[in-house]
């Protein structure tokens, strides 16, 4: 199965298109009415579904083709479905009500824009004005996306791109530097190739912090448009050497030099070593350490960010199980072979899906081949926290919070400059520790799938088969309101009739008043359709979306994953004919949550919970779970989902949120001829859902996908368990130890560096109550006799040799024997 990958996200307008201009708020048209479904036609995103549109309404509520690009702009779109003559006026078109650009008709009569350069990435509204801007009355959005999760192709390429970030240093000081572009994105003959600068002024933390690029200079003006382009660096004049981050951008040579959001190509973002001055190419190594010890000095007069970020979990199974927090590092991804050029030794890392409340910091972790977590004091391929987070953090714009840029000033270059540039490296790790995981709490996980079969957070399962919309769960942390609501449908049998079973069809969430999300099956297609505040998505473009209070990613062909500002994360996938759900909950939610997926307080005794709060005891019947189940239909005034098809309104809209007409048939009731039996016990073995579901469907494969999906979620609890983690472990002064591990059970053995011995414990172990069974020993200067005479000797001659050597300090003759214990 496969996600449905649909025209365009449908954008909200307000405006008529040409000829007479009903009057604003007509009830006959969508002028200025986008969103809205009173009147006598619907302006709203479900009218197509309903067929009760107005007949303006895709002259107004527009869709535009592409509908995403880089935050960086410079990108073409065209409004689909809307014809303008050629004007006799300007076309304007304003983003975010304040960035305006020259928008124009082509020949086909379609209205283009093109997108601004943003310091934000999501959902940007614009408006459209076709009269030169005395009114803007056409409205839409544009998805900004964060500049590494744009595909290559839409990017201009740096040739060997560590050679522009080394230019200048030892090994790499002269020859020619390339870049490549798709020419068929800039339709013209010449194109200028221009140098930008990012920088952030003010004092930090400050209200007059702010971040800007700036037009440099051009490297060239009139090259012909053929794709590439190859020049030798100079170092640039002085007034431009504080600029040490930028990109290259290449637009058509006829606008004039560093016209802002103009038609363009952007390189990625990079360290500008290249354009650095003749000091740094005379000695690279004291520039650089003169860099590293000017922002080691601003960073201790900074405040302390990392106490406030999420501590890491312990193993790479906890991070990659525990989606609601933390989310693959697209620069180290085990799954995409990942070079992991910043963390060697590490074949995974993950970053923090939330950048901290207050800072806007972020977590990175890093874990080994063999899962164990890779730490900055062992290690200079340690995962390093940030303090601009890379995907950055509401309301963006503003430092720290401008994606990946304030993360390339505050933690990337101060790593070129202290680790790459100069031999300065533990001045870089002592102020971006890696985070051990000793107060690491994985998060709780609840499941939904099959027929349907619910796991709670505490661990209770019980099945539950009613037709209708019901409350998964309610719960509260940090002041907000979290609800999942889920619908159902019965299944059907293999002759085309109604079983007495159901499954989940739908699935639908939103945090306090964060953008609402609902994954359901489109109609006897088994494609996932995802919907973001009623309108259908597609993720033809873009995988990842940043939305009002969550994130939304398309990991894999079959699954959506959101992740919520308050941790929260919902992982929905297709599990033959029905959806398979998985709720995760850090630690906070505790004691404050209800609904079908029970109350998180590790009592299992209390997850039969009534609305009324009366509870039905563990070892309720099946019928009685029936009515419990039936007790947390969905209100219609609470109601989440989108009913945009009749059969949805007919069904659920005016009808019982649950279907009391519906008989299941219960896990009591369940007879199986002798052959039916032995296929079914050869198939499930003891899983009793995979059981169940094939008595309730008649169908050996249900029953196999629900056996499967079980398994999947015993195979992520396991992953999800906590962990006695005892902390780094430090190894001795003038030697060494073995091993880097530190959680429960692991013995970190030590040694000493030839010429000094071993004072204390060989060897230390994690303890079950998160202690070492030793501290890290000393390594005094000098040698025993035993180390001197196994190192000369070796073998049993030691043995001998010490008791003779013994015997002789006995009787007092100890002549020369000072000469064995000289310093080396």
């Amino acid at each position: 199965m496969k996600l449905a990958l649909l025209p365009c996200v449908l954008l909200l307008a307000t405006v008529p298109g040409p000829g007479p201009r009903p009057t604003a708020g007509a009830q006959e048209s969508c002028s200025l009415r986008c969103g809205d479904q009173s009147g006598t036609c619907s302006c709203h995103p479900t009218c197509v579904g309903l067929e009760t549109c107005c007949e303006d309404f895709r002259n107004f509520c527009l869709e535009v083709s592409p509908s995403s690009g880089s935050m960086m702009g410079g990108k073409d779109f065209v409004v689909q479905h809307l014809k303008w003559p050629q004007p006799t006026e300007g076309v304007i078109c304003r983003f975010k009500e304040s960035i305006e650009i020259l928008g124009y008709v082509d020949s086909l009569e379609q209205v283009h824009c093109v997108s601004p350069l943003l310091y934000e990435t999501g959902r940007i509204p614009f408006t459209i004005s076709m009269d030169n801007g005395r009114s803007f009355l056409r409205a839409g959005t544009w998805l900004a996306v964060h500049p590494n999760k744009v595909s290559q192709e839409e990017k201009s390429q740096l040739e060997n791109e560590t050679r522009w970030q080394y230019y200048g240093t030892p090994g790499t000081t002269t020859g020619n530097l390339s870049l490549t572009w798709n020419t068929s994105v800039l339709a013209t003959e010449t194109v200028a190739i221009e140098l930008w600068g990012y920088e952030e002024t003010g004092m930090p933390y400050s209200g007059n912090w702010t971040a800007k690029w700036s037009y440099l200079y051009s490297l060239a003006k009139n090259a012909p448009n053929s794709g590439s382009f190859t020049f030798t660096p100079e170092p640039a004049s002085a007034i431009y050497q504080k600029w040490r981050v930028g990109a290259l951008r290449i637009t058509s040579s006829e606008h004039y030099q560093g016209k802002k959001d103009v038609l363009a190509i952007w390189t990625n973002e990079h360290a500008l070593a290249w354009h650095l001055g003749d000091d740094f190419r005379k000695d690279s190594v004291s520039w650089a350490r003169a860099e590293c010890l000017a922002w080691e000095k601003l960073e201790d007069e900074l405040p302390d960010f990392l106490k406030e970020l999420p501590d890491c979990p312990c193993n790479l199974v906890q991070a990659q199980a525990d989606t609601g927090r933390f989310f693959t590092d697209y620069g180290c991804d085990s799954e995409q072979n990942s070079t992991c050029t910043y963390h060697p030794g590490a074949v995974h890392c993950v970053r923090s899906v939330q950048a901290s409340p207050r800072y806007a910091s972020g977590q990175q972790c890093c874990y080994r081949k063999d899962g164990s977590q890779l730490l900055t004091a062992d290690s200079i391929g340690g995962s390093t926290p940030d303090r601009g987070h890379d995907w950055g953090a509401p309301p963006y714009r503003t430092p720290p919070r401008v994606p990946t840029l304030s993360h390339w000033l505050y933690d990337v270059m101060s790593f070129y400059y202290c680790c790459l540039w100069a031999p300065e490296c533990s001045r870089y790790m002592q102020r971006r520790p890696s985070s051990d995981c000793r107060t690491y709490r994985p998060p709780r996980l609840a499941s939904v799938f099959g027929d349907p079969h619910f796991l709670t957070f505490d661990g209770t399962n019980f099945t539950f088969n009613g037709y209708g919309e019901y409350v998964l769960l309610e719960g509260e942390a940090d002041g907000k309101d979290l609800r999942v609501q889920a619908r159902t449908k019965p299944a059907t049998l293999a002759n085309g009739t109604q079983a007495q079973g159901t499954g989940l069809a739908a699935v639908v969430i939103q945090e306090d008043n964060s953008d609402v999300v609902e994954v359901r099956l489109a109609d006897g297609s088994g494609v996932l359709e995802v919907l973001l505040n009623s309108e259908v998505l597609s993720f033809a473009e873009q995988s990842w979306m940043d939305l009002k209070g969550l994130f939304l990613s398309v990991a894999g062909k079959d699954k959506v994953s959101v992740m919520l500002s308050s941790g929260a994360g919902l992982d929905v996938s297709t599990q033959g004919p029905f959806l398979s759900v998985a709720v995760l909950l850090p630690e906070k939610f505790q004691n404050h949550t209800r609904g079908l997926l029970g109350t998180l307080n590790n009592n299992p005794a209390d997850d039969f919970t009534l609305r009324s709060g009366k509870v039905l005891p563990p070892n309720a019947s099946a019928q009685e779970l029936f009515q419990f189940g039936a007790e947390w239909a969905v209100h219609n005034s609470s109601s989440l989902f989108t009913y945009d098809s009749l059969w949805l309104v007919n069904q659920f809209l005016y009808q019982h949120k649950h279907d009391p007409t519906f008989k299941p048939l219960f896990s009591n009731e369940i007879v199986l001829s002798p052959d039916q039996a032995a296929e079914v016990a050869k198939l499930c073995g003891d899983d009793h859902f995979c059981k169940f579901d094939v008595a309730a469907t008649g169908n050996l494969n249900v029953g196999n996908v629900t056996r499967a999906a079980h398994r999947m979620y015993r195979e992520r609890l396991q992953s999800l368990q906590p962990v006695v983690s005892c902390g780094w472990l430090a190894a001795p002064s003038n030697g060494h130890k073995e091993d880097f591990k530190y959680l429960m059970g692991s013995t970190i053995r030590f040694h000493c560096n030839s010429g000094y011995s071993l004072a204390g414990a060989e060897t230390s172990t994690c303890q079950a109550d998160g202690t070492w069974s030793a501290p890290t020993p000393q390594c005094q200067l000098g040698r025993s006799y035993t180390v001197l005479l196994s190192i000369i000797f070796g073998g049993l001659a030691v043995v001998a040799l010490v008791a003779v050597i013994y015997m002789l300090l006995r009787r007092g003759r100890k002549s020369n024997m000072s000469l064995w214990t000289s310093h080396p």
